[in-house]
């Protein structure tokens, strides 16, 4: 009897089931047992495969998406990628309306999967009509058989994390998890997920981390949304300067706050302790546990799974790039570059 080949059909296949890796020497003087659930190992290295496949195919099965239409959508980058990847193997054309708060890499990136890419001024209101949700609302009104994924409200966004993150975290944990963290940008990650385990466990504490400049904490604290919380910052993927209904406020039990600056060396201490190259969110997010620990939020029966949303690579422009972290003002005599580079000459 002849043995198959054993492939997968295309790339898609390869979203989901990504690991849970503890984590031991960032942790070490920490209370409490910690778990990063690595959406890197996706193949779009991003939790957003999983929006993308799951909106993308369900747009199709009520025919709402049809051979030879274009998708659109609004992004700071690695929604934008999944869902360029996504439309390649179906077919469908992509056009996305970026921040200009993305990094180069990643812009650089959405152009290689073919996509077409508008780059919009991120620091203007979310009515104005340079904002990337502005753009994207346009150019779905002058394209016909168009489709607007619109991340930001679009219940489906949750769907695909409670139908798949949540249920993952569960069976990896054996159900004995006590605390999630993620960070909370459009929403659905955090919502979707929680979502699902608080349904099988309701004492599960579930905290969002945002970033200063987003209005995310204060609109949980009291539900009003404050302008004045608004400022410019440097974290992408995190936070916003209005309220998703993809993200279920209620089901979040609290915030964290957490700065670009620290973000940044976390991220960075992250690859020299655990071997892990995470992105910039996924630092905010590590940032967001030690400040959680330190005010008293864990203790040694707890057991924490933290989500790390993507890979290092997409911030070589911006984090992981000394230059970059000097003109930021991120470094000082305690906190120097990671490497010192000699040429041998």
């Amino acid at each position: 009897m002849k043995e198959e080949i054993k492939a997968h059909n295309n790339v898609l296949e390869l979203i989901g089931n990504t690991p849970l890796i503890k984590l031991n020497k960032i942790t070490q003087k920490m209370k409490g047992n910690y778990f990063a659930k690595v959406e890197a190992f996706n193949p779009g290295h991003s939790t957003k495969d999983r929006i993308a496949l799951y909106i993308i195919e369900e747009a199709e099965r009520k025919g709402i998406l049809k051979p030879g239409d274009t998708i659109i959508e609004t992004t700071s980058g690695n929604t934008g990628f999944s869902i360029a990847m996504v439309s390649i193997i179906k077919g469908y054309e992509c056009i996305l309306a970026v921040s200009s708060k993305s990094s180069a890499d990643k812009i650089d990136m959405l152009k290689t999967m073919g996509a077409k890419v508008y780059v919009c001024p991120a620091h203007v209101s979310a009515d104005d009509p340079r904002s990337y949700y502005e753009v994207a609302k346009r150019l779905h009104n002058e394209i016909k058989g168009s489709v607007y994924i619109n991340q930001y409200f679009n219940e489906l966004n949750i769907d695909a994390h409670y139908q798949t993150t949540g249920p993952e975290i569960w069976e990896q944990t054996a159900g004995k998890i006590t605390h999630l963290v993620a960070c909370s940008g459009t929403g659905g990650t955090i919502s979707g997920t929680a979502r699902f385990l608080k349904e099988q466990n309701p004492n599960i504490k579930v905290i969002g981390i945002d970033a200063y400049g987003s209005v995310l904490q204060k609109y949980h604290q009291t539900k009003e949304f404050d302008a004045n919380e608004i400022y410019p910052y440097r974290i992408e993927g995190l936070g916003k300067n209005l309220i998703p209904t993809a993200t279920d406020f209620d089901i979040i039990d609290k915030f964290e706050k957490v700065t670009d600056e620290s973000s940044a060396h976390t991220a960075r201490e992250l690859a020299k302790t655990e071997g892990l190259f995470v992105g910039y969110t996924s630092g905010a997010a590590m940032q967001g546990l030690k400040q959680l620990e330190e005010e008293g939020e864990f203790d040694e029966n707890s057991n924490i799974v933290v989500i790390f949303p993507d890979h290092g690579s997409r911030y070589m422009s911006k984090i992981y790039n000394d230059e970059w972290m000097n003109q930021q003002g991120f470094f000082d005599s305690e906190t120097a570059a990671i490497h010192q580079i000699e040429y041998v000459k």
